[in-house]
């Protein structure tokens, strides 16, 4: 017995000793900070004005509704007549195309050899849900400037970018930059609803042999009260999830409701949807998220770090803490949510097929595929059939690099003005336009050098959506610094 007491004394010592070295000598593997990076100044620009030409942008009816016949396509024209009237300086030094309503800007490099570099940042919005109108505190589509913001539908998503893009190329063109690399600005016209438009952009950009270091996109962001680190965080989006539909249709009889059988459509609906919501996708300390992880324990002190530092042994409490939240368990697995329900179109009587459909955004690692699989499964020997939706799947984008001279550039560029501020990749489980961009540039990502708390995040397709005029300033700053350093 002691001998058996002796040798767990010593196992445990030993194990001990194998968590404080790996803990002591963790650092983050694959993600750098772009220290070695001069980052150039950004020239002077007039917040007030670039505030005024924001509220503007705001107030064109840019809205991209589910029916497309319900979008004022002369809202587009409008908002691109403006920006060619606003920014004259930037609009002499950029050729510009129209692909649709997609614009497509090139600045011309004076370096041939010199890879391009991509920006984007699109000019539709989503709509105000309708009966909320009267519970923002200033009206949805007013571009009002109050209480130190720009108020309205798009100030943040994506018009805020559009107008700091601009902002920052009109200031560079007017102190007489000239770029040496190739800036390409492409601004899709439907992103909310598909992105057509970017993918008819990349495709031009293929046919011309583009081959950009990277493109940059919205997508991450700074976040001011990020779990591990308690503190702000530069979020850059390196992936996003794929997006597929399913449809689960449960045949039937019908006949009237007054003498239903044991079984009908909506049970067997019902049933089939409980078991594919039962059979989720395992949570996986992997891709973007696992390097997140990682960057942040980094900067971690106490047992936050130990577990981080030596997941092989402490996987499962890291998982549990990251399913906490829907929002930090969706960067760590397949998400499954069923979201609309058809049957029978009256009351009394019984459907000859109900169908709900299950919307999936899928994981760097799976595959619409790998979806549809599990799915059927899950409801093996139930009266149910389930298949892809007319909507094509859309496959999760490629991880791009977190050391390359692209994250280098960007993230120098964001540090500028917060120096210390730790830097982590990031998975994007909505979609953006810059998915299109894989195949005409080295690396994507996806960052908005904007700082909100958690809380504000939500008013991102919400209500009450605004800029403050301190994170306008923030993001013309940075597009300035990143444009001058990437291409000057």
């Amino acid at each position: 017995m002691k001998k058996w007491m002796a040798g767990l004394g010593l196992g445990v010592l030993a194990l001990g000793g194998v968590l404080a070295v790996r803990t002591a000598t963790f650092a983050p593997a694959g993600v750098s900070d772009g220290s070695q990076i001069k980052v150039a100044p950004a020239p002077a620009f007039d917040l007030a004005s670039a505030a005024n030409h924001l509220g503007a942008a705001v107030r064109f009816l840019t809205v991209s509704n589910q029916d497309p016949a319900e979008n004022k396509a002369e809202e587009w024209s409008k908002l691109q007549a403006w920006l060619q009237a606003t920014y004259p300086q930037a609009h002499a030094a950029m050729q510009r195309r129209l692909i649709g309503q997609t614009m497509l800007y090139t600045w011309p490099g004076s370096d041939p050899a010199a890879q391009p570099i991509i920006l984007m940042a699109h000019q539709d919005v989503v709509p105000v849900t309708p009966g909320t109108e009267q519970d923002w505190k200033h009206p949805p589509f007013s571009g009002e400037i109050a209480e130190g913001a720009v108020w309205g539908r798009g100030s943040i998503d994506d018009k805020g970018s559009l107008v700091a893009l601009f902002e920052a190329l009109e200031a560079l063109a007017a102190s007489g930059f000239h770029p040496k690399r190739t800036i390409i600005l492409v601004s899709g016209h439907d992103e909310e609803v598909g992105g057509t438009g970017a993918e008819a952009a990349a495709k031009v950009l293929a046919d011309e042999k583009v081959r950009a270091l990277f493109a940059i996109d919205e997508g991450g962001l700074i976040t001011t009260d990020t779990p591990i680190v308690n503190g702000p965080a530069l979020m850059i989006g390196v992936a996003e999830k794929g997006y597929v539909t399913l449809k689960v249709t449960a045949p039937a009889e019908g006949g009237h409701s007054s003498a239903p059988p044991k079984e009908t459509g909506v049970i067997n609906l019902s049933r089939a949807l409980i078991a594919i919501s039962d059979n989720p996708f395992p949570v996986e300390l992997r891709g973007p998220g696992a390097s997140m992880l990682d960057a942040f324990g980094a900067r971690a002190g106490g047992m936050t770090k130990v577990a981080i530092a030596n997941r092989w042994l402490f996987a499962p409490l890291l998982k549990a803490q990251a399913t906490k939240s829907p929002a930090s368990a969706a960067m760590f697995h397949t998400t499954i949510a069923p979201t609309m329900l058809g049957g029978s179109p009256k009351e009394n009587v019984l459907p000859q097929s109900a169908y709900g459909l299950v919307n999936y955004r899928i994981a760097p690692w799976d595959s619409s595929a790998k979806v549809l699989e599990r799915a059927r499964a899950s409801v093996k020997g139930m009266p149910v059939t389930v298949d892809f939706t007319e909507r094509k799947p859309r496959e999760p984008t490629p991880v791009s690099s977190s050391t390359s001279e692209g994250w280098n550039l960007i993230a120098a560029a964001a540090l500028a003005d917060r120096p210390g501020t730790p830097v982590s990749p990031y998975l994007v489980v909505a979609g953006t336009d810059s998915r299109s961009m894989a195949g005409v540039a080295d690396d994507v990502y996806r960052f908005q050098a904007i700082a909100l708390d958690t809380g504000e995040i939500k008013i991102i397709h919400g209500t009450n959506e605004h800029m403050t005029l301190t994170n306008l300033e923030s993001l013309i700053r940075f597009y300035a610094r990143l444009v001058a350093t990437a291409a000057g």
